[in-house]
């Protein structure tokens, strides 16, 4: 049953990313769109999922808060050492580096393996579970196929690549469900993934994306679409509920 709601969250990353790329003669606004949706998945599933699976204390801090502060200071370490290599190879200081869109859309295809794993275990719980988990999944796969097609392809490699690692993206939420039929991921493990890479999506949607979105275009209705994303991202955490 899991692998076959998988296949439902297949079709929604592609739609999401077909949807990136139809509208790029409206790039700030898909830019603002993809921050907000970002931005609501970091702060309202990701982050509180992490605190609830990972949330025993380390030296006073929660071990979730612990690995999404590494995740955000991983992703602009990351960022920084692609960007002196590629400077030191003669780019201008302010041009794009293809290996940070490859590296983070690696990111979200790992996300939403971890995404089919969850969903594979919570049909393992229970049929209830499982529904729920499986509307969450299928209707934010949306966002990550939106996400990964836009990362890969804002920083500057072609639209083949940025299909294939759509594509990858699709696909991993399928592989990761037909795994649990293997093992069963312990909820720490889970919960500290989370942290991890909610750090590191909130670097990209603050640093990078919504940046971009508004450099050309500062305008109200780029803003709506932030605010937009992340209702949107709360309507469907809401309704998983």
């Amino acid at each position: 049953m899991a692998v076959f709601v998988a296949l439902g969250a297949f079709l929604m990353t592609l739609f999401g990313g077909w949807m990136a790329h139809r509208v790029t003669d409206r790039r700030h606004l898909v830019l603002g769109l993809a921050g907000g949706l970002m931005l609501g998945v970091v702060g309202l599933e990701l982050l509180p999922e992490a605190l609830e699976s990972a949330g025993h204390e380390v030296f006073g801090v929660p071990q979730a808060l612990l690995l999404f502060v590494g995740g955000f200071l991983g992703a602009h370490l990351v960022e920084r050492l692609l960007a002196v290599r590629r400077a030191a190879h003669g780019a201008e200081p302010g041009a794009r580096v293809p290996q940070v869109g490859l590296t983070a859309a690696a990111a979200m295809v790992a996300h939403s393996l971890m995404d089919g794993i969850a969903l594979g275990v919570a049909f393992q719980v229970g049929g209830g579970m499982g529904a729920t988990v499986a509307l969450a999944v299928i209707t934010h796969d949306f966002a990550d196929g939106f996400n990964t097609y836009t990362i890969t392809s804002l920083y500057g490699n072609t639209r083949r690549r940025a299909a294939l690692m759509l594509f990858a993206d699709a696909l991993a939420p399928v592989l990761g469900a037909a795994s649990t039929l293997l093992f069963t991921l312990p909820e720490e493990l889970l919960g500290s993934y989370l942290g991890f890479f909610g750090g590191a999506l909130l670097y990209l949607a603050a640093a990078e994306i919504l940046p971009e979105a508004h450099h050309r275009h500062p305008a109200r209705s780029t803003l709506l679409c932030t605010v937009g994303g992340v209702g949107f991202v709360w309507l469907v955490v809401g309704l998983a509920e």
